[in-house]
């Protein structure tokens, strides 16, 4: 079960409830956000919706939880529901859980996290006649995109062909008012982006959130193109490349990837579990260094998992490989999905 058919499941539990005259709630969600659960939670996954429905449905919180927790246990794939704190569900799936993320994720590919959610909406969007506007308008809607969403752009004055062939903003954003639009007023790029070239410069607007400055100019332009891990967007592209090399070799090795287990894995499964979330809150707050935050998040939490992925010596590939060399390919097809989201490219080689 992934997190968004937990999702849809949880919702599904409220409805029932309401229509079962347990929960009196005028106004029902249209999502339910399930997560990874923070200090003092357990299990798999973790929802507050709970608390969501308490004061609407007059109940206090840990009353409407066992509710929903009833009806949650009678539901396949779903072994254990424990209420914790002030109301929140503590989700525990049946049997290997870690496997069947790994596997959702590989059968997704990079499409894992995208949903239609905001599917029928079309909001409008506008940017001022500069760089920074104009890429943070192309990200976000790429990413509204992926939830199902079809924005629409105009921009107040034609693109750039520096801003078109170099940063991949479209040639055919129109140009427009914004009368009615959401206007994106990121803090202005105080150097041209362009010598950076496409993938440096978006990252370099985009990773930063709208309101801070991006660090641009004489002084700064080496540290984005810097092959080091001071450089996040390095790290990110590295850790993909890597993943990428890593099947190349298991595949002389003749072995191939098996999700199962995988002990210890530190962050890395909690994060890829929590990537749907990211894109849809990068969707819902139209801030794409959300999503560039996570990637690098989830880029140095695989980092210590790598050198275990293949046997070393004389060690025969395992069980244990197979199921990290799986887990190392699923978090690589996050971290490339991630990047295109944002225009950038995703090397197998770096």
């Amino acid at each position: 079960m992934t997190p968004v058919e937990l999702s849809r499941t949880v919702l599904h539990a409220v409805r029932r409830a309401v229509d079962a005259g347990e929960l009196a709630v005028a106004v029902l969600p249209e999502r339910v956000v399930v997560a990874p659960p923070g200090p003092g939670g357990c299990g798999d996954y973790a929802t507050n919706v709970a608390l969501q429905l308490a004061r609407p449905a007059g109940q206090p919180a840990p009353r409407v939880a066992e509710l929903l927790r009833t009806r949650l246990l009678r539901t396949d794939g779903i072994s254990d529901v424990v209420v914790t704190g002030p109301g929140f569900l503590n989700i525990s799936l049946d049997g290997d859980a870690d496997g069947r993320l790994v596997r959702d994720i590989l059968r997704a590919g990079p499409r894992y996290g995208h949903s239609d959610t905001l599917a029928g909406q079309a909001p409008e969007f506008h940017a001022a006649h500069d760089a920074r506007a104009v890429v943070l308008m192309d990200a976000v809607a790429r990413v509204l995109r992926s939830q199902g969403a079809r924005p629409r752009l105009t921009c107040a004055g034609p693109p750039e062909d520096a801003w078109v062939r170099i940063l991949g903003i479209p040639s055919d954003i129109p140009v427009g008012t914004g009368t009615r639009s959401d206007t994106l007023r990121p803090v202005p790029a105080p150097a041209d982006p362009t010598p950076l070239g496409r993938d440096a410069a978006r990252w370099a607007l985009l990773h930063p959130a709208p309101h801070d400055r991006p660090h641009l100019g004489p002084g700064h332009d080496a540290a984005h193109l810097a092959q080091r891990e001071t450089n996040p967007l390095f790290r990110v592209r590295y850790a993909h490349a890597r993943t990428r090399a890593l099947l190349r070799n298991a595949a002389d090795l003749g072995f191939t990837a098996e999700p199962g287990p995988v002990a210890p894995h530190g962050d890395v499964l909690p994060l890829l579990a929590d990537h749907p979330r990211v894109l849809a809150a990068t969707a819902a707050h139209r801030a794409p260094d959300r999503l560039a935050r996570h990637l690098v998040a989830v880029a140095d939490a695989l980092a210590p998992l790598l050198p275990s992925v293949l046997p070393l010596g004389d060690e025969k590939p395992s069980a244990a490989h197979r199921a990290r060399l799986a887990l190392a390919e699923a978090a690589g097809t996050v971290l490339a999905g991630g990047l295109t989201l944002l225009g950038i490219d995703a090397p197998e080689h770096l």
